[in-house]
């Protein structure tokens, strides 16, 4: 047995790992742990093929063997902290599905405790999202205490790592269904990662998941809610190696502080997953001309099919620009049913685009603004939710821009939502401002604070109170020392009540900028020596200011320096105590004119002990010029202690530091010319883009109008078709009654003998005219019945034109005396009958019967004398008249006689 035992322990470990006996498993996963805890680094041999050969660590974690299975999660441990990054990526795939199977539902304490360990090496080794991914399916295992188990380690690794490290969106979905499960240590389990997650996101996670739980369960996980609700907010327990390196690097670099007692918020990705809608194809494809149109509702019926096609979550990108540019028209559209319709409409497309929308920012933030003049709550409400949405697309920086401008604005409305649009602002942004960015919003509110209106200082002081809590005091400073104490207190107020989701932290200083670059060039680790500070030339009146001067450690080689006022001006050193070609150059006019001090006799015998060091004094006086000003007494100009040393490389760092400050103005000053140039531009294409627009839509009314004006004229000459025809018909009737009127007149008898005889026959249709229609009818009935009768093609007149043929005429009643017989009504009723044609019988019978029937009407009108005459001339007179009238009426000219 220990020849065998001795065999196994020979055996190498991959082959001791996949043995058939449990014991010879066990025995090598406790030497493999031990072998990778002596384990130098990841490129030691023994772990180096235990990375290349990943699919053996499936066997490991998955053994049947709950003692063994136990040592090789303990050996996994072991592998993983030294293995790094490259042994997590090859194996998580052939381990974490089974460990959640198989290990966290152990019934061994410790070979759970070092599956979940196992889990939280994956995660700190390289990044969780793919562990969280192979450990959701297990929630679907059909035994429950799986299930369970991987609840508890979900929960474990959201404690440890929190929900800013771990994306807690895919377990939310899935708690729903969890919720349902039949075994209530499932749902208990479900109930604890909930309020865990609840710790870390608060009322923020229940739009994913809560509307799919049942009433009793939202009341039972409300009351759990409670109790941790005012909890303070959790921390991330354990890093990733990644967060471990920054932290390192930060302490390594002098950066290392406490943790602030205000924290960073957590950013977290709560919003639903939606697949992107193409909402192009819904648009009407008439949208630009019926924004054209008159009427403000075409107008808005055209604005509501569009805010009901875009209203979707998440819109695909597209070719958007035509929609902006009429949305961007709306915004001056005089109703103001429109003008919301369009804002809502803006609000939709800027969320469903999100971050794409920022290159439509540009054309429709300034109409928006510009729109912010209407008082109506509605509409400013509509306007500030747009304005919102195109903020969250885009960031301060871009934004900034416009809202200055309308900050100067004339109209007060406009400036006032224009500055609760900023506050708005900078409540959500989560970029701080840069130093250029928070001098104009301070100065532009402080301008605000002496307005007139009330509620127009309050807004600008609430400006001010929300910059300042995101840039701090010490930025904030220079901002208020200029305000009176009112208005102070009033921002003070606001400063303490301003939530935002930024906050200014200044960059630490790097620590070895002072200290590395003079370590590694001061002048051979030695004092200078003091007799050559006094080659100190004249030009070193631009050395560092006084106050970094130490006190003379050889105080007593002269007297005080204070017991005397300092000389204006010192004499240059003698000749013997450095050569003059070095310095000859730069002595002031005179200098040797004046007398040496009495320093200079005390201290010349240690200057010609240590006359031979003297050159490297001149290669340090030839690097940086390091000498105390003339101005200054002589002690003061041999005091070099040894922190003095590098004086030459501060200069020659401060001279690369005013270079490099030059440039960045000179950058910064290119910067704001491009930044000018860019506005500059951008009015002029929101300008162009206006004028654009407002051509387009004189264009249309143009168009327009000559489609009015062209179907009025097709209407005029249809009209003057019809008349001309008419008149031609008219002139062709006229031409035949002419025709007629003379047949009829060559056609008479000779005149009548009596007057009164031919009166009484013109009155009752015989006589001279009688044939030719003069008689009760008249001449008026004869052309009305003609006109209404039919006509012969050839204007001849075919028809009867007797009187009897004429019922309708105006003229029987008011020419004739008298009144139709019966035999004359029969006759026209036969005609009537017949369609207003005679036969000759009737016809020659109608004209016979007048003087039948009215023969004792005529001897009584003999009989009547002189009264009867006059009676008769007065009725053919009126005849005349009213014949000429007719004829006048109708272009007729007198006929020849």
């Amino acid at each position: 047995m220990a020849d065998a035992e001795e065999d196994f322990t020979a055996l190498p470990l991959p082959d001791r790992f996949i043995h058939k006996n449990w014991k010879v498993r066990k025995e090598g996963y406790e030497a493999a742990a031990k072998e990778f805890s002596l384990a130098a680094s990841e490129a030691d041999p023994v772990v180096r093929q235990f990375v290349q050969d990943a699919g053996i660590w499936k066997g490991v974690v998955g053994d049947a063997n709950v003692a063994a299975q136990q040592e090789g999660l303990a050996a996994l441990c072991s592998f993983l902290e030294i293995a790094g990054p490259q042994g997590c990526t090859r194996t998580r795939q052939h381990t974490v599905s089974v460990i959640a199977e198989k290990c966290l539902s152990s019934t061994r304490a410790v070979a759970k405790q070092k599956a979940l360990e196992a889990l939280m090496l994956y995660v700190e080794l390289d990044k969780p999202d793919p562990i969280i991914e192979e450990l959701l399916p297990a929630l679907s295992n059909k035994q429950p205490k799986v299930i369970a188990a991987t609840l508890d380690a979900l929960t474990q690794l959201y404690h440890a790592y929190g929900c800013k490290t771990i994306e807690p969106k895919s377990v939310l979905k899935a708690l729903p269904k969890i919720y349902g499960h039949a075994d209530k240590n499932v749902r208990a389990k479900a109930q604890e990662l909930t309020v865990e997650l609840y710790r870390w996101l608060k009322e923020a996670m229940k739009p994913l998941f809560w509307a799919d739980l049942k009433p009793i369960q939202q009341q039972d996980l409300d009351k759990l809610f409670e109790k941790v609700k005012d909890e303070p907010a959790p921390k991330q327990e354990r890093l990733l190696r990644s967060q471990q390196a920054a932290k390192e690097v930060a302490m390594a670099a002098g950066a290392e502080e406490e943790e602030e007692e205000e924290e960073e918020e957590v950013v977290i990705d709560l919003e639903p997953d939606f697949d992107p809608v193409d909402v192009l194809s819904k648009i009407p494809q008439d949208y630009t001309e019926k924004l054209a149109s008159s009427k403000w509702k075409d107008r808005k019926e055209t604005l509501d099919e569009v805010q009901k096609a875009l209203n979707h979550p998440l819109i695909a990108e597209g070719p958007f620009d035509e929609l902006i540019r009429g949305f961007a028209k709306s915004m001056k559209d005089a109703n103001i049913s429109v003008v919301m319709t369009a804002a809502n409409c803006v609000e939709l497309l800027a969320k469903g685009l999100r971050k794409k929308f920022a290159k439509y920012r540009s054309q429709i933030m300034g109409p928006i603004l510009e729109r912010l003049k209407e008082k109506k709550q509605a509409v400013t409400d509509s306007l500030g939710a747009a304005l919102d949405a195109v903020f969250a697309s885009s960031t301060l920086t871009d934004c900034l821009e416009d809202i200055s401008e309308c900050l100067k604005h004339k109209n007060p409305q406009v400036k006032l939502e224009t500055t609760r649009f900023l506050i708005r602002c900078l409540k959500t942004t989560r970029e701080v401002p840069s130093a250029a960015e928070v001098k104009s919003i301070a100065d532009s509110s402080t301008k605000l604070l002496t307005e007139s209106q009330e509620v127009q200082r309050a807004a600008a002081a609430e400006v001010f109170g929300t910059l300042w809590k995101i840039m701090g005091d010490r930025m904030m400073g220079p901002h208020l020392d200029g305000l009176d104490e009112i208005r102070k207190t009033k921002i003070k107020e606001f400063f303490e009540t301003a939530e935002v989701k930024a906050k200014y932290k200044p960059k630490p200083v790097a620590a070895p900028k002072p200290v590395a670059p003079p370590a590694g060039k001061r002048p051979l680790g030695k004092k200078p020596p003091i007799g050559t500070k006094k080659r100190a030339p004249p030009a070193a009146a631009a050395a560092p200011p006084p106050p970094r001067e130490e006190p003379e450690p050889t105080a007593p080689l002269a007297p005080k320096p204070t017991s005397r006022p300092a000389p204006s001006k010192l004499g240059a050193p003698k000749s013997g105590l450095a050569p003059p070609s070095r310095l000859g150059g730069l002595k002031k006019p005179g200098s040797a004119l004046v007398a040496p001090s009495p320093r200079r006799a005390v201290v010349s015998p240690p200057l010609e002990d240590e006359a031979p060091i003297a050159p490297p004094k001149l290669g340090l006086a030839g690097r940086g010029l390091a000498g105390r000003p003339l101005g200054k007494p002589q002690v003061e100009q041999m005091q070099v202690p040894i922190s003095q040393a590098p004086t030459g490389l501060g200069l020659v760092e401060r001279a690369e530091l005013d270079e490099l400050r030059a440039e960045v103005e000179r950058l910064r000053r290119q910067n704001e010319d491009v930044r000018s140039e860019r506005t500059y531009l951008n009015s002029q294409i929101s300008e162009l883009q206006n004028q654009n627009a407002q051509l387009i839509e004189d264009h249309t009314r143009d168009v327009l109008s000559i489609k009015a004006k062209e179907t009025q004229l097709v209407r005029a000459r249809s009209d003057y078709e019809a008349a001309e025809q008419t008149v031609q018909n008219q002139r062709r009737e006229v031409d035949r009654l002419k025709r007629e009127l003379s047949r009829q007149v060559r056609a008479t008898s000779p005149p009548p003998t009596d007057l009164a005889e031919q009166i009484y026959t013109d009155s009752n249709g015989s006589g001279r005219y009688g044939d030719s229609g003069y008689g009760s009818q008249g001449l008026y009935g004869r052309a009305r019945g003609v006109a209404n009768g039919p006509l012969s093609p050839n204007g001849e007149g075919k028809e009867n034109f007797d009187s009897s043929s004429r019922p309708g005429s105006n003229l029987s009643g008011k020419l004739s005396p008298l009144r139709h017989g019966v035999g004359r009504e029969s006759a026209m009723s036969s005609m009537s009958s017949r369609g207003g044609r005679l036969s000759p019988a009737e016809t020659s019978a109608s004209s016979m019967e007048p003087p039948r029937q009215f023969e004792t009407t005529r001897q009584s009108q003999a009989s009547a004398g002189a009264e009867s005459w006059k009676r008769a001339a007065e009725v053919t007179q009126n005849l005349k008249q009213r014949i000429e009238m007719m004829k006048a009426k109708q272009g007729i000219g007198r006929p020849q006689q």
